[in-house]
């Protein structure tokens, strides 16, 4: 359904026979969170917002100054379909705010609207297309995950080889049930692996959606018995996981970059991202065991980008559509899509705005030459590019300094998990 205010949406609750209303907000980590509350409760949730303890989840406040609440977007309306159809339970996502109803700083779904809206007053429109791979395994006889893919398949498996065929096409469906847009699925390299695509949209809606597919994923497998991993390294000797981003910039309707990457914007563009890539690799990249999959199966090390060539950092594909567009291939899924989104965004138009020159192609395969300077890579490890988060100009110009702080504390202090979200 499509609402756009907040009568919409009791109506909608009021003739619908909806019981339960989940309001979804995520931690400054990328994890999808949720209150429940009844309908009786939701006028009042638009008018003040519902409280939670803050300080309870890492990363947003301390003990002292706990108290924040969740207003939720009317905008956001969905019913889950795999809850039951009498009385039904729908989702909203939520902005978190102070008690005087003044934006959270903390709040990261918030800090992507604010990009997203200075870079539409300066006259330009933005949507992203995003590619996310993920492992399906076993469960044991406790319902917990093992380290046991869920078939041996490879790339572009058929079933019964693809075990995991009808896994994809539930997840399929039921994201068009939620409204949003899988356009491509097939078996991935890895065992267990797979991947889906999405069609474009803007920017902060593409954010929202990425948030639902991992929670489909991750419900859909789980009803057939099966963990889904988002970790970008699950398996050592196999192909990790990427979250590949695809960014479209438009001007008065029109695209602004070419398949080439000869156009002004395309290369100033694209030059802002290599400019700042190592600054924010923390966030696009924030395990230990994301710096594993760097320079293997194709995902790249060095800061390059070429028009082709799938092993560089960005990649122009020439694909006919109505977006031509530019592949960022370094981040992966364990990431805070709206922290990534932003980052991306904010360098590229930097760019822009600096009319930066960018470096000539790399179409070669030279990956794992060890000859480059580490200026010319990406970081090795998650020590070093946290560092370079917290010492970044850039980075201090673009997240409010608690997220930084709480960001690098916690993820010093982190101990990978091969599964879920992180």
């Amino acid at each position: 359904m499509y609402t756009e205010t907040e009568q919409e949406v009791l109506q909608y609750v009021n003739e619908n026979d909806v019981k339960f209303i989940k309001l979804f907000f995520t931690d400054i980590f990328g994890i999808l969170r949720s209150i429940s509350i009844m309908p009786d409760f939701l006028e009042q949730a638009f008018s003040q917002g519902v409280p939670f303890n803050a300080s309870a989840i890492k990363g947003f406040l301390q003990t002292t100054s706990s108290d924040l609440f969740l207003k939720p977007d009317p905008k956001t309306l969905a019913v889950l379909p795999w809850r039951p159809q009498q009385g039904r339970v729908v989702r909203l996502y939520c902005d978190i705010v102070y008690p005087d109803g003044t934006p959270f700083e903390g709040d990261t779904r918030h800090v992507l609207k604010q990009c997203v809206e200075e870079i539409k007053s300066s006259g330009y429109g933005c949507y992203i297309r995003t590619k996310c791979e993920f492992y399906l395994f076993e469960q044991d006889e406790n319902g917990y995950p093992t380290k046991i893919p869920h078939d041996q398949a490879g790339y572009c498996a058929l079933a019964p080889e693809d075990r995991g065929e009808n896994v994809r096409r539930d997840i399929c469906l039921t994201l068009e049930q939620l409204g949003l847009h899988p356009e491509i699925s097939y078996h991935e390299k890895g065992p267990g692996q797979h991947e889906i695509d999405f069609k474009y949209g803007k920017a902060f809606e593409a954010a929202d959606d990425m948030s639902s597919f991992k929670n489909t994923v991750q419900t859909i497998a789980s009803r057939n018995g099966l963990v889904a991993s988002f970790c970008p390294k699950p398996l050592p000797n196999f192909s990790g996981s990427g979250f590949h981003i695809n960014i479209a910039l438009t001007k008065d309707g029109k695209s602004l970059f070419d398949s080439t990457g000869t156009n002004t914007k395309t290369k100033a563009f694209i030059a802002g991202i290599l400019q700042y890539i190592r600054e924010i690799t923390a966030f696009l990249n924030p395990l230990r065991c994301s710096y594993s999959r760097f320079g293997t199966f194709e995902a790249p090390r060095l800061l390059t980008w070429s028009s082709q060539n799938h092993s560089q950092l960005i990649r122009i594909p020439s694909t006919p559509g109505e977006f031509q567009h530019i592949e960022i291939r370094s981040p992966d899924p364990s990431c805070n899509h709206y922290l990534a989104f932003t980052l991306l965004l904010r360098a590229g138009m930097e760019g822009i705005r600096q009319n930066l020159p960018l470096d000539l192609p790399l179409e070669a395969s030279d990956w794992e030459k060890d000859t480059v300077p580490a200026e010319k890579k990406l970081p090795s490890s998650l020590v070093e590019a946290l560092r370079l988060a917290a010492d970044s100009p850039f980075v201090a110009s673009i997240l409010p300094r608690s997220i930084v702080q709480a960001y690098v504390e916690a993820k010093t202090s982190h101990e990978d998990s091969y599964f879920g979200i992180v």
